[in-house]
């Protein structure tokens, strides 16, 4: 592994960017509110990464950015990379049918404890699946593409999944994004509860409402996941027989959690209450991302944790403390992009942990996407 100097991830993919709510950050693309007008998909929140929605309005936006810099060039081929086999496979399956392309996914998991391995898997007739358990086998997929006739030039659309693929890869550095939103929902909670708050209570908390038996009430959703942790912090609710109650049916869904809440409001401190009223509302509208204060602090603690070691620190100590950029999938978009083709970033993290507020952007806080880090790769 060797340490490459620092970079941004625009420096390969410029504003091509898309997070969660599916705004572009290049503002010459159509806003989602716009694609759902182009595609006629009724507004109803905005849709996660797996599902049909997602797709169509993806493909579309593909063809709108294709268009700014090739008017007349189509889209006739897909390649996308990413991280895990479930969501990021499913997205590009759904998105080739959406567009009626052809193509192939690299999907990493790095595991360095297993002998190097890669599967390629026919998903349809004419959409592959490349697992790999290595980053670096990103260096030879273009040997994969030509004798499945995928070809990189400017008719080709590359989807670059952001987090745990371009940036914190996956079994490699992808702990540190996950360390830097737990100390954001630390910081959250404690900032909320004042001195009574008990940072070995809410780490059990936050623990045991994290395991995957509690999904099915938080939806795998971190924003409801620290609001739980913060009521429990507050005293409202007792951690174990809260727990109790989920797994007995009692409770079974997050917004009849927030209901709960909102009967016994008045014996939260004002704090409490203010951020209980906001992610009510919010959730009643149907914002993913209810949770707004906690967002904040996790784009703070983010950026917290690109760039600032010095060369000097080796590289394990630098992949355990820092958010890098993978060099094997810099080097491919890099390669990719001069061969004239579509390079676009998705992303499912929430807008409000990647790009700063007004008052944080005139203190110089940049896009998580220009904020310049390490690169680290084989």
């Amino acid at each position: 592994m060797k340490f490459y100097g620092r970079s941004t991830i625009s420096e390969f993919l410029g504003d091509s960017i898309a997070y969660r709510n599916l705004n572009p950050l290049d503002t010459r693309l159509p806003s989602l509110d716009e694609l759902r007008a182009s595609v006629r998909i009724p507004n109803q929140g905005v849709p996660r990464k797996t599902s049909g929605d997602y797709a169509n309005l993806v493909s579309h936006l593909l063809k709108r950015a294709r268009a700014l810099e090739s008017p007349k060039t189509k889209i006739n081929r897909l390649i996308f990379i990413g991280d895990t086999r479930l969501n990021d496979a499913t997205a590009f399956n759904n998105i080739c049918a959406a567009g009626d392309w052809p193509g192939i996914a690299y999907i990493c998991d790095e595991k360095k404890q297993d002998a190097p391995y890669h599967e390629i898997l026919q998903q349809e007739e004419n959409r592959l699946l490349y697992l790999a358990n290595r980053w670096e086998m990103l260096k030879d997929f273009n040997h994969y593409l030509v004798p499945h006739d995928i070809f990189v030039d400017e008719n080709t659309a590359i989807i670059l999944d952001l987090d745990k693929t371009c940036l914190g890869a996956r079994g490699r550095n992808d702990k540190v994004i996950n360390q830097a939103r737990v100390e954001a929902a630390f910081n959250t909670v404690k900032e909320l509860i004042g001195s009574e708050f008990d940072a070995d209570a809410f780490e059990q908390s936050y623990n045991l409402f994290n395991e995957p038996e509690f999904h099915p009430f938080t939806t795998d959703n971190q924003d409801y996941l620290v609001y739980v942790c913060l009521m429990v912090s507050a005293g409202l609710f007792e951690r174990e027989k809260l727990a109790g109650d989920i797994r007995g049916g009692k409770v079974f869904r997050f917004d009849q959690f927030l209901i709960d809440v909102q009967l016994r409001v008045g014996e939260l401190p004002s704090g409490v209450r203010e951020i209980h009223e906001d992610v009510f509302s919010r959730v009643r509208q149907g914002d993913p991302t209810p949770f707004k204060a906690f967002r904040a602090q996790e784009y703070l603690a983010t950026v917290a944790h690109m760039g600032r070691l010095g060369d000097e620190i080796p590289i394990d100590e630098r992949l355990s403390q820092e958010i890098v950029i993978t060099q094997e999938v810099r080097e491919r978009a890099k390669e990719w992009r001069f061969k004239g083709a579509l390079l676009f970033g998705l992303s499912d993290k929430p807008d409000e942990a990647s790009v700063p507020s007004k008052e944080l952007a005139s203190q110089g806080y940049l896009p998580i996407h220009k904020v310049e880090t390490s690169v680290v790769g084989v």
